[in-house]
């Protein structure tokens, strides 16, 4: 269990770095875009080959598809809330949804991860690379673009910690269900986070990476997509 615990938040804490890294320095527009860019390639690769193929794997097409419907569906019922909620806009919305995107995200992720370490698998180190991969460009170019629509950095940080700490524990949560969880349950869990992934990518990420980087955005996408399938097929 601490094991897990400890795995788990290895791989959450690359949100939290994302997001001081966005404070450390100056950046521009069009490195904003390349990040988000990189970062959506990166996505891409995770919901082809380690969400969706696996959940196809483990429980079959339906269990997969469902959770892809619902977790489609949440982002979108959420994210639409928070628009409607939100005085700001912009940028702001942009950050708040590519933080949404990597809570509904993470939580399905890790809890996965944690049902792997209760089998008795090993780590893979080529995983937790590619984790790291995904995770910053979001926390970057969420915590750059909330901060541009007028948040406080703290606010910022304590947003990225509160998220990385709960997926933490959902890495916990996933080994302490393990042995009660189903290949059906798996694969719900995978597609979940396949589809609210597809969602943010589209609503929020991809337009911020064209709308900052212009046209290069699409080659440093394909870039991301083939640096997160070498390590997917590594792990």
């Amino acid at each position: 269990m601490l094991a897990a615990l400890g795995w788990g938040s290895l791989a959450a804490s690359s949100l939290v770095i994302g997001a001081l890294l966005a404070f450390a320095r100056d950046w521009s527009r069009w490195q904003i875009g390349a990040v988000l860019a990189f970062g959506a390639g990166a996505l891409i690769s995770a919901v082809s080959f380690e969400l969706w193929q696996e959940g196809f794997q483990i429980g079959g097409l339906g269990w997969t598809g469902l959770g892809l419907a619902l977790g489609a569906l949440t982002y979108f019922t959420c994210d639409s809330a928070l628009d409607r909620h939100s005085s700001q806009g912009g940028e702001a919305n942009t950050g708040t949804g590519l933080a949404l995107g990597a809570f509904l995200d993470g939580i399905p992720e890790q809890l996965v991860l944690g049902i792997g370490l209760a089998g008795g698998g090993p780590v893979s180190i080529a995983l937790l690379v590619a984790i790291f991969a995904s995770n910053l460009p979001e926390a970057i170019g969420s915590a750059t673009g909330m901060e541009a629509g007028g948040s406080p950095r703290r606010s910022v940080l304590l947003l990225w910690l509160g998220v990385a700490v709960a997926c933490a524990l959902a890495t916990g949560a996933g080994y302490l269900i393990a042995d009660t969880a189903s290949g059906g349950l798996h694969a719900a869990v995978n597609g979940f986070a396949a589809g609210a992934l597809l969602v943010m990518l589209i609503d929020s990420m991809v337009p911020a990476a064209t709308r900052d980087a212009g046209r290069p955005a699409g080659l440093i996408t394909a870039l991301g997509f083939a640096v997160a399938a070498v390590l997917s097929s590594l792990s």
